[in-house]
């Protein structure tokens, strides 16, 4: 894949930003590759995301940003531009169960998803040797019940140890402290067993169940220190009926979580996803 330029933009919406984005990249030959805006009605906010090819342009990212840099002050803008041949850095954390973390690994080492696993975190040893056969590096924090600021605290020094650009919670089934929460906001991507805001919190499948649903889902989403009520990236769902249990809906459920993390994950290494508020546009 030749290197591209991601340029996201997010700022108060008013007329010329599109002309003077473009107008930029034209006058100095560069060759736009894909092109989505949106102009949100209700918070009056505009958003857009361009690739450029990179050897389109007569200089390097660096130049780039400074170039650009007045047009951004101009229409207050939110911006950032990350270059596709610097694959991103994603720690993943997991506890017991396999099937978010396999799907994720088989992806990575296939080449669908393209970025670095600096290491795998755990609350259990259950998984080493799974992750050992990739050749990730498996770090083990067990976490103790009653006071579990010592498992954070390893935990947040091992993501900046990995110079970590996300990090992906493949069920890790702990509830992050709002210190760290905060310390990486949209950063942190979540897959919750349920069709959020349905519920929230512990044995999902097994509400559902109790609630008699036809559907049950999965929701991937960034992490906020209010419990499973980050900002949405995706979400699918199952059909069942009175015939399915509480079993079979975890069963079902498993396959939903696994392909709507995929998904979440590679609309946020793509560069897809922009935040606004609580709510997010996904530039599928």
């Amino acid at each position: 894949m030749d290197p591209n330029y991601r340029l996201i933009i997010s700022c108060p919406d008013q007329v010329g930003i599109v002309a003077a984005v473009s107008d930029f990249i034209a006058k100095h030959q560069g060759w736009i590759t894909e092109a989505h805006q949106f102009a949100d009605p209700e918070s009056q906010w505009f958003f857009m995301r361009y690739v450029v090819r990179a050897d389109s342009l007569p200089f390097g990212i660096e130049e780039f940003k400074a170039r650009f840099a007045p047009i951004a002050e101009r229409f207050a803008m939110h911006w950032e531009i990350n270059d596709t041949a610097v694959r991103k850095r994603v720690v993943l954390m997991a506890s017991k169960q396999a099937h978010c973390l396999s799907d994720i690994l088989y992806r990575w080492r296939s080449g669908e998803l393209l970025f670095d696993i600096p290491c795998v975190i755990s609350n259990h040893d259950d998984l080493r040797g799974y992750v050992a056969w990739h050749g990730i590096p498996y770090h083990h924090f067990p976490v103790d019940l009653p006071d579990k600021r010592e498992h954070f605290a390893a935990v947040s020094a091992q993501i900046a140890a990995s110079n970590a650009d996300a990090v992906v919670l493949a069920r890790y089934m702990q509830i992050l402290p709002p210190d760290m929460c905060e310390a990486h906001p949209g950063r942190i991507i979540n897959i919750h067993h349920s069709f959020l805001p349905s519920f929230v919190g512990a044995k999902p499948y097994h509400q559902a169940a109790e609630r008699g649903v036809k559907l049950v889902g999965a929701t991937c989403h960034y992490v906020t220190s209010e419990l499973d009520a980050g900002p949405i990236i995706e979400q699918d769902v199952a059909r069942v009926n009175h015939h399915n249990s509480a079993d079979d809906m975890v069963r079902l459920g498993k396959d939903v979580e696994k392909t709507v993390l995929a998904r979440g994950l590679r609309y946020h290494l793509e560069d897809r996803v922009l935040v606004h508020g609580n709510k997010t546009i996904v530039f599928a």
